[in-house]
């Protein structure tokens, strides 16, 4: 019999994720990302050439051909590393930035660390490793996370925050007591940009104040209404009961455009990364006049990374031909322009019911 490590149930908890998204409706049932109740004023005469519009953005000190991030999935078992490779290439082809999944994984089984592994295939995007903040209260401190950085020559680091996940999960990790003085150390030892990200539920005001104030470099909002990871681990659930406390949970958190004005007023000096349920480069560019510089998509990417790295680098190509189309209709000859665009709020239709 196979010996179980900590290594192994990671890496089988990585193998479980990747396949439920894949092949599970793990969706908000009702809550929504708040996206659809705005809309843009129409320009019809934008005076404007097509073509003369610049998508470009500048983060954390690398210039973008477009506001984009393949948002942090995954890492750690075979399948991932083909995932990411591909999601990195198409990356550096279409010059826009990506995150890694969780590198916990490779820190417990160094043989791990080759899926997390593409700088040679994307040797000049703007690159983020990444740690769940929780992993600070179990023996991580900043050795770790300079190795997670170290491991993949990133940019920057994320940690990501996933209170509600790990609470839900049978063998999830759920000390998060005293843990903002934890991250206000990273910040401060860590020679790269430290990234808060939520992972589909955002943050509060009062979350966003706290991580500015301890010395986190840009704040990802990740709100709700896309992929909610309750709904994920309520498929992987090994009991009937914690699939009941699971999914009681489904339609919890913030939305991500509130999210993204909440982070915006608590942190106005602070990049906002935009995540959490954005389908195309209309919601892009939603995101970016409701406050943020750059916008994060998962699921679209991990489904086409799935297929090949043909459909990712045709992915990215419609996420920027639909944000280019967005700034011309709205007359907006740049991001900052975009940020001014007249958004208009409007009653959201009810969610269609769960068949």
């Amino acid at each position: 019999m196979a010996k179980v490590t900590a290594a192994s149930v990671t890496e089988s908890r990585k193998e479980d994720h990747i396949r439920i998204n894949l092949e599970r409706d793990v969706q908000f049932p009702r809550l929504r990302t708040g996206l659809e109740s705005y809309r843009f004023l129409h320009q019809a005469l934008p005076e404007l050439h097509q073509n003369a519009i610049d998508t470009s953005a500048q983060v954390l000190g690398k210039r973008l051909s477009a506001p984009i991030l393949i948002s942090s999935m995954t890492g750690g078992t075979e399948s991932a590393r083909q995932i990411n490779r591909r999601l990195a290439a198409a990356a550096q082809a279409q010059g826009i930035a990506m995150g890694l999944g969780s590198q916990r994984a490779a820190l417990e089984d160094a043989a791990l660390a080759e899926s997390y592994a593409i700088r040679d295939v994307a040797p000049d995007i703007l690159l983020f490793a990444n740690l769940g903040a929780v992993q600070l209260n179990y023996g991580y401190g900043l050795a770790e996370c300079q190795r997670a950085v170290d491991m993949v020559a990133a940019d920057a680091l994320i940690l990501h925050f996933n209170v509600l996940q790990e609470a839900v999960q049978a063998e999830g990790d759920i000390d998060f007591s005293g843990l903002l003085s934890k991250v206000e150390a990273i910040c401060a030892g860590l020679p790269v940009p430290v990234v808060a990200k939520e992972v589909g539920w955002g943050f509060s005001p009062e979350n966003a104040r706290a991580l500015a104030q301890a010395g986190i470099a840009a704040i990802d909002v990740a709100g709700a209404g896309g992929t909610s990871w309750s709904e994920v681990e309520y498929h992987r659930a090994p009991t009937a009961f914690h699939a009941r406390v699971a999914r009681s949970f489904a339609d919890w958190g913030i939305p991500t455009a509130e999210a993204i004005q909440y982070a915006r007023q608590a942190a106005p000096e602070l990049p906002i990364f935009a995540s959490g349920g954005l389908r195309d480069g209309i919601d892009i560019a939603k995101c970016i006049a409701l406050g943020a510089d750059i916008a994060g998509l998962a699921s679209p990417f991990l489904r086409a990374a799935s297929e090949s790295l043909a459909a990712v680098d045709e992915k990215i190509r419609e996420l920027k031909a639909q944000l280019r189309i967005a700034m011309l209709c709205s007359a907006s000859r740049d991001l900052a322009a975009l940020r001014n665009a007249g958004l208009i709020q409007q009653p959201a239709a009810p969610p269609p019911a769960r068949g």
